[in-house]
């Protein structure tokens, strides 16, 4: 059966659709003076799994799809919908959305209020509230859209502060995550073991998630 890459992108470069297994391998076979740097950031634990990250979709899903992503980002805008209808179709995808913020301050912003929306259940409305909004960010812009959402703003603030440390190691991490596997930009999207384009289709997304189950039996991760 032809993979996924050559079906639908067969003049790629290798580097533009990376195994992350080899990262994951690497963290997990590099000599015991070297594993420190490498596992911390990009152990398969770390990556699909870190538990502060949320998760949308089925939890339990046997293939895991993650996204860098920030709320400032047209083409992350443009992705959110197609990441719906996948998660839609297959019950058993977990989506890992993990805040990039690198577009401005704004963006940092969003990515900390939203987190902090999590201690009031509100995670998943705050985050569909700001990955639609169209135009530039502001605070005001920010703040106005999560309480459109129903999201107590003033209450978010506060866990924000109580949770701040917590929060911004989360994004230290993400961030980590995403320099060290080389991304230059969001959205930078994992399927399972495969690094794949943001602009995919449902469908191609579909394509991808097959090749991803088949490498995860075959031993390369979920």
């Amino acid at each position: 059966m032809m993979s996924f890459a050559k079906r639908y992108f067969p003049g790629l470069a290798a580097a533009m659709l990376v195994v992350t297994a080899l990262a994951f391998e690497s963290a997990q076979t590099a000599p015991a003076q070297e594993q420190g740097a490498v596992s911390d950031v990009l152990s398969k634990d770390a990556v699909l799994r870190d538990a502060d990250n949320p998760v949308l979709g089925n939890p339990k899903g046997d293939i895991t799809i993650v996204e860098y992503f920030d709320y400032q980002c047209p083409y992350c805008k443009k992705l959110s919908p197609v990441l719906d209808q996948v998660i839609k179709d297959d019950k058993n995808v977990r989506l890992v959305l993990k805040d990039w913020p690198i577009l401005g301050d704004p963006s940092g912003y969003a990515a900390r209020l939203v987190l902090a929306a999590k201690y009031q259940n509100k995670y998943e409305a705050a985050h569909r509230a700001l990955i639609v909004k169209v135009g530039r960010l502001t605070e005001a812009v920010i703040d106005e859209a999560l309480t459109q959402a129903g999201v107590d703003v003033a209450r978010a603030k506060a866990d924000l502060a109580t949770n701040k440390a917590s929060i911004d190691a989360l994004l230290k991490r993400n961030s980590a995550q995403a320099q060290e596997f080389g991304f230059h930009g969001t959205p930078a999207v994992l399927v399972g073991s495969f690094r794949v384009p943001g602009g995919l289709t449902a469908e191609q997304f579909k394509l991808a998630i097959a090749d991803a189950r088949k490498a995860a039996k075959d031993g390369a991760g979920k």
